[in-house]
């Protein structure tokens, strides 16, 4: 049975994840730093920031976990990164960072517009926003798939802003934080066609791309970032294209890169 291993930062995620994991038949979860009473402090030693700017394995994680799958959501489970644990190491990881979730995305949802242009020349505008604290490995990759990337000033405000000009626009940035906005038109396109199909042979590809994207529409939160519903898209893409972490990891290689906290010294 697949595997999933969750640092839940302490925070309302790894309980929330307690009940959905219940709820799935094909995919394991276990949840460590769940919040659960003594367990440990809230984002301290844990969560997608740590792990994201640090790049070392959170609390509760270690050599046991060389191979596994591993995620890590912030406290208010807004935002998530996934890593693998080196071997060899006490604490190193292969990050998979914001501009790898966007990316996976943006790839599954590419291929599917291209099917249902190819079926029936419909044309999609697919954007892609970034904002200047993106690896600009990443930003190579989307334009190397002939994707539009724009970028923003910093904030998810404007990021979210942007993405609302497309049919189909992504966002998402480094630290995890992100969502799939899909147009008003764009949903109501895919809904007519889902019921035109309903007489077609099952299987059909460009019937399947119809309901791969509405179902995109049902399980992301377009509102809002939110890393339960972003952890399920990115194992059901893994799934669909049969890739380990490791596949997804070496879609590119990211430019070297350093992301530090500034503290301000205040002297009275």
């Amino acid at each position: 049975m697949d595997e999933l291993i969750v640092d839940g930062a302490n925070g309302v995620g790894g309980e929330k994840l307690e009940v959905v994991k219940k709820t799935l038949s094909s995919l394991v979860i276990q949840v460590r730093n769940s919040g659960k009473e003594g367990e440990g402090v809230l984002n301290h030693g844990v969560g997608a920031d740590f792990v994201q700017k640090e790049k070392i394995v959170p609390a509760g994680f270690g050599q046991i976990d060389v191979g596994k799958r591993c995620v890590s959501l912030d406290g208010d489970a807004d935002r998530f990164v996934y890593f693998q644990v080196l071997p060899g190491s006490s604490n190193k990881i292969e990050l998979v960072d914001g501009d790898k979730i966007l990316s996976l995305f943006a790839l599954f949802i590419k291929q599917q517009l291209t099917i249902l242009d190819k079926e029936d020349g419909h044309q999609v505008h697919l954007g892609i926003v970034q904002t200047a604290y993106a690896n600009g490995a990443s930003t190579d990759y989307l334009k190397k798939l002939g994707l539009e990337v724009a970028l923003t000033p910093t904030g998810v405000k404007y990021l979210h802003e942007k993405a609302h000009e497309y049919d189909v626009g992504i966002y998402f940035e480094a630290n995890g934080h992100g969502t799939i906005l899909f147009s008003a038109s764009f949903l109501s396109y895919l809904e007519t066609r889902n019921k035109e199909l309903v007489s077609a042979p099952e299987g059909l590809e460009h019937q399947l791309s119809v309901k791969r994207l509405l179902a995109v529409r049902e399980l992301i939160n377009q509102a809002v970032g939110d890393a339960l519903s972003g952890v399920l898209l990115v194992e059901v893409i893994l799934r669909h294209m049969g890739w380990s972490i490791q596949r997804w990891s070496e879609l590119y290689r990211d430019l070297p890169s350093r992301q530090l906290k500034v503290c301000k010294l205040f002297i009275p």
